[in-house]
């Protein structure tokens, strides 16, 4: 049985109506970079300085972890030594995450999601495997969003001016609701934003490997409630930030 959590001492590194797809051409970036030129400078550092700008913290609870199952691991036989520092313990023979930890990271990456909205930035939600594909897809769509949930080819982002046959805007930001192609192999995707340098948001499990993602987030990845509570906060988030950007672009044409 694993020790608590405690006891290690480790430091922690660790609104468009339908699904676009990811070979639409890139928009013209012109209108967007002078929208974003209309924004007062005075009130970006204030965005970017505030803690908590769009009040995501407010978005959950740790016992809304809890009644998603989200503290469910894998069994002790897959565990993924990296996850160490977000593990409360284990349980007959399974690992149950530190839901305080999973909270700390989750508000993390749910800042993130809603600041790149607010500064117009293209995100990509993932999922692998048909089960729950047509949920992530239906929240994708209700944000505005992209969405993958199906076999990734390898080469889309790094060689994507051959694969579109012309210069195509990457994302901003991928959010990966769960991090593997199988029990075995990571998603192909991962590994192709990290050479890219493009920020990632994973869900992590307790098999995961969490050192390639960006923003890892500690939990489990296979039921059905944890996918649509992790769905229905990051739509929140985004959409959050997509409202601000409105307002604010409202009120500087007023001015």
């Amino acid at each position: 049985m694993l020790k608590y959590r405690n006891l290690f001492k480790i430091s922690e590194l660790c609104n468009a109506k339908t699904v676009r797809t990811l070979s639409t051409p890139a928009p013209e970036t012109e209108s967007t970079q002078n929208d974003i030129a209309q924004l007062p400078s005075q009130k970006e550092k204030s965005v970017l300085n505030h803690p908590d700008y769009f009040s995501v913290h407010n978005l959950f609870t740790v016992k809304d972890l809890f009644d998603a199952k989200v503290h469910y691991g894998h069994r002790e036989g897959s565990f993924n030594e990296r996850n160490l520092p977000y593990i409360y313990g284990s349980r007959l023979g399974h690992i149950i995450f530190d839901l305080d930890k999973t909270a700390e990271y989750l508000r993390k990456a749910l800042n993130v999601a809603a600041h790149i909205a607010y500064r117009d930035g293209i995100i990509v939600f993932f999922y692998r495997g048909a089960q729950h594909s047509h949920l992530v897809e239906t929240y994708a769509k209700e944000c505005g969003e992209f969405a993958h949930t199906r076999f990734w080819r390898g080469g889309i982002f790094t060689n994507s001016e051959k694969q579109f046959g012309a210069v195509t805007r990457l994302p901003d930001l991928c959010i990966f609701f769960n991090t593997q192609n199988t029990i075995l192999a990571d998603h192909t995707a991962i590994r192709d934003t990290a050479k890219m340098s493009i920020a990632t948001i994973g869900i992590v499990d307790s098999n995961c490997n969490p050192n390639l993602i960006t923003y890892p987030v500690p939990g489990n990845d296979d039921s059905k409630s944890s996918i649509e509570l992790y769905c229905k906060l990051f739509t929140g988030a985004i959409l959050r930030g997509k409202e601000k950007r409105k307002e604010h672009l409202a009120e500087s044409l007023e001015q």
